[in-house]
């Protein structure tokens, strides 16, 4: 026993670099997956930088929903820049080596822009709560330095905890295989990888997600259940139809973003599969900051006529 814990603790220390093997089983299709990563990140990044601009320079967007909205088109722009340039990279140079210190560092912005995602969704739940369910106080509870401090609170909350993970995460030693059945780094295939047993790292991983996934949604939730609560109790159709317009894109956005990461990172063990794992990635971490834009654009006339404003002046 003692010489195979030195081996394996002799194998550990040879673990100086991983192999990202997402999407390599697909040998016929590396041109087009290339080719299809490629048009969906020009569309993140233009469908972003567009409400980012509009919301800035348009008059009539001076309130605290678009100022949410722009910081989370911002966050959409850095969280896909985590992820698709190294899956490009990899489609197209078919080098799927990535050092430990890379990974780590991939590993490390990706949980706290995700750690922001869940925080600004709640946010701006909360805003949509003050303004359909206390519209008279709105302008005083939702004031530019509350705003402002909701919106830093997002971006930094999740920094101190996830440096903390990532830190947990790559201080274990890997002597299993240093092959990553993803396309990125994520917690579950680098922990599969990890030496002896991980389960206290599991149970804080559990625990880090109850924290900043479920708080979040829970207050999701809450919020929703007032405004829903609150929309019924107008007198008009036409009142009811207006608040819950202006609610329907962030629901849309909740539903999609929380729905796939929740099913990834909280089924069983027993019935995960490479490939499963990598669609559901797929689907929060690059399908959904690609519709978006469209959602919030196509369902809101404020933006759609700032939009016509803005084509108008060119």
């Amino acid at each position: 026993t003692e010489h195979s814990e030195n081996s394996a603790m002799d194998n550990a220390t040879t673990v100086t670099q991983f192999l990202l093997l997402g999407f390599s089983d697909l040998h016929n299709l590396q041109t087009f997956l290339f080719g299809m990563f490629s048009i969906m990140y020009v569309v993140i990044l233009i469908g972003n930088s567009f409400i980012l601009v509009i919301v800035r320079i348009d008059p009539t967007l001076q309130k605290p929903m678009y100022y949410f909205l722009a910081n989370f088109s911002f966050l959409e722009i850095c969280y896909v820049s985590v992820t698709l340039p190294r899956i490009l990279y990899n489609l197209w140079t078919q080098d799927r080596r990535i050092c430990l210190l890379e990974c780590a560092i991939q590993m490390f912005f990706f949980l706290i822009l995700a750690a922001t995602e869940c925080f600004l969704l709640a946010v701006m739940s909360y805003d949509r709560y003050v303004a359909i369910c206390n519209p008279l106080h709105y302008p005083l509870v939702m004031n530019p330095t509350k705003c402002t401090q909701l919106a830093v609170g997002s971006w930094l909350g999740g920094i101190p905890v996830q440096i903390g993970q990532t830190c947990r995460i790559f201080s274990l030693h890997f002597c299993n295989s240093n092959i990553i059945e993803h396309f990125f780094c994520d917690v579950p295939p680098i922990l599969k990888l990890a030496c002896g047993d991980t389960s206290m790292h599991e149970l804080s991983v559990y625990l880090v997600a109850m924290v900043f996934v479920a708080s979040p949604f829970m207050m999701i939730l809450a919020s929703y259940s007032k405004i829903i609560a609150t929309i019924l109790k107008l007198p008009t159709a036409t009142g009811r139809a207006k608040a819950f317009s202006t609610c329907s894109s962030h629901l849309m956005v909740v539903v999609l973003f929380f729905g796939s990461a929740t099913i990834n990172y909280l089924r069983p063990k027993s019935i995960h599969s490479v490939r499963t794992d990598e669609l559901l990635s797929l689907f929060y971490t690059i399908v959904t900051p690609m519709f978006n834009p469209l959602i919030y654009s196509l369902r809101n006339k404020d933006v759609i006529a700032a939009l016509r404003r803005l084509l108008l002046k060119i």
